[in-house]
């Protein structure tokens, strides 16, 4: 499989019907998201790896790592109707892939993985949010790669450092957030995101 056809499949997985405005529930593109597993699989980082998908929406992170040959996933989302479209979408692909869906609060998750794949909210409508999903992904795995706003980026790496990780931006993309919710006026609006490497030292 290269990268072209990751896209392709996950472009045809179920999206949210009715995103949560407090969670910032914006769905990751299939493009970009095969763009960033595509770069963590060249750094083998997938491929026979227990992997948790924190904050893991309709799957797309997750399921993609299972395609590229993860040994496990946790998806872990404290929205039961996400985690259920997630569970839809891992189903449809028909395949015989070790996973474990967790309805948690991000908080009270408690297990230990290789790696830690996130796309967390960014903390606008939920102030440190993202410092939150941060420190879980500390506790549970020895390497992270965390989506997060580009603005953000002296915050992301500060506080990485701070907690004896080192951060390294890998990718960065335009990413486009949708008209989904009822307050948004621009049909699609472009917003500047970062993916940052982040290991334990």
């Amino acid at each position: 499989m290269n990268k072209k056809q990751l896209a392709l499949e996950l472009s045809k997985l179920d999206e949210f019907t009715s995103p949560n405005v407090k969670l910032e529930q914006y769905p990751t593109t299939s493009e970009i998201a095969a763009d960033a597993l595509w770069q963590i699989n060249l750094d083998k980082n997938i491929k026979d790896k227990v992997i948790a998908d924190f904050g893991c929406g309709h799957g797309v992170l997750g399921i993609g790592a299972l395609i590229l040959g993860a040994k496990k996933v946790y998806f872990v989302d404290v929205d039961k109707d996400a985690l259920s479209i997630a569970k839809t979408n891992l189903k449809s692909l028909n395949k015989n892939f070790k996973s474990y869906f967790m309805n948690k609060n991000i908080k009270d998750v408690k297990i230990k993985t290789d790696i830690v794949i996130q796309n967390p909210p960014f903390g606008v409508k939920s102030t440190h949010s993202d410092k939150i999903f941060l420190l879980k992904a500390m506790e549970t795995a020895p390497v992270i790669y965390s989506f997060h706003k580009y603005s953000t980026k002296k915050f992301v790496e500060s506080f990485c450092k701070d907690h004896n990780f080192t951060p390294r931006l890998i990718q960065r993309y335009k990413f486009p957030l949708k008209r989904s919710m009822f307050f948004h006026i621009k049909r699609v609006h472009l917003v500047d995101v970062g993916v940052w490497r982040i290991t334990k030292n």
